[in-house]
């Protein structure tokens, strides 16, 4: 066929028609998508301000804000994208009620299969509006303790403290404990010696509490004075007092170790003694002293001979 021929029988009109609106399709869902990360950042900063109003941390509020605007923009991009990919189609000419028909009939196939999958996405819708757990607490999830990494509509992602990842579906959460959120503490169990007077180690454990709060660095993490409760337990060798250390979320355990090493040192300067455990074998010799049952063995050995 001539070339002059074949190219006054494409259909150029209709070619640059189709390739306007799909260009323009394209360029109003990129505007689209705009439009929502803008909202979505407008709304994570009220979310922030709001938080800040409430006597929220304001780094708490700002994790809480950017896991649920992450996870919206996420749903939004893909929404965007499915329904951009149906104009496009029929712009084309390709007839998308098929498709939509057959996509209704493969979803209710899918939803039958995938049922772990649908409980996975609503648990974690519920994860991010209840603010159970956000980015970056720290977490104890179906007894697997860790630092929260990513939550997802479908996961939750934890790293331990050896660096573990822990990938779990959000279906199957069945327990959920948050050590990091509004605030944290620190509890302790000490144990002096049954000759310590127990006032004095009331008396000593609260001046290293009101020293550490004192503290130009630590100070600023504790949110209350920190609280003794008294003797606790009567253990097997040691008198037990309970204390506790209310700091700002996720600072518990270095302001605790912190404050053991002041305390060590503390009871060490006056004289208190931290008990170990002791054991006293008392061996019983019912049918005479042994010396002499080995003798007398050692004996009866040598005249056999």
């Amino acid at each position: 066929m001539d070339p002059k021929t074949l190219l006054s029988s494409i259909p150029w009109q209709t070619l640059i028609t189709t390739g306007l609106r799909v260009v323009l399709i394209l360029v109003v869902a990129w505007v689209a998508m705009r439009l929502v990360r803008a909202a979505l950042a407008r709304m994570e900063r009220r979310l922030v301000e709001r938080a800040a109003g409430d006597q929220e941390s304001g780094p708490e509020a700002a994790k809480r804000a950017e896991t649920l605007t992450r996870l919206l923009r996420q749903g939004a991009g893909i929404a965007i994208g499915v329904i951009v990919a149906m104009v496009i189609l029929r712009e084309l000419g390709v007839d998308i009620a098929p498709l939509l028909a057959g996509a209704g009939v493969l979803g209710l196939a899918v939803g039958f299969g995938a049922q772990n999958l649908v409980r996975d996405v609503i648990t974690g819708f519920f994860f991010i509006l209840e603010n159970q757990i956000r980015v970056g607490d720290v977490a104890i999830i179906n007894g697997t303790a860790g630092v929260v990494e990513r939550l997802n509509f479908r996961t939750v992602v934890l790293r331990d403290l050896a660096g573990t990842v822990h990938v779990l579906p959000n279906g199957a959460i069945t327990s959920v404990s948050n050590m990091t959120k509004d605030w944290s503490a620190y509890v302790m169990d000490i144990g002096v010696s049954y000759n310590s007077e127990p006032d004095q180690v009331i008396g000593i454990m609260q001046r290293v509490g009101d020293e550490l709060r004192a503290d130009d660095y630590f100070g600023p993490l504790i949110s209350q004075p920190v609280e003794i409760f008294g003797v606790n337990e009567f253990a097997d060798s040691a008198i037990v007092i309970k204390g506790r250390i209310i700091t700002r979320p996720g600072h518990q355990w270095e302001c605790g170790r912190e404050y053991l090493k002041r305390l060590k040192t503390a009871f060490g300067e006056a004289g208190v003694e931290i008990p170990y455990p002791h054991r006293s074998i008392e061996v019983s010799d019912a049918q005479g002293p042994l010396t002499e049952r080995l003798l007398e063995a050692e004996r009866a050995g040598t005249s056999g001979a």
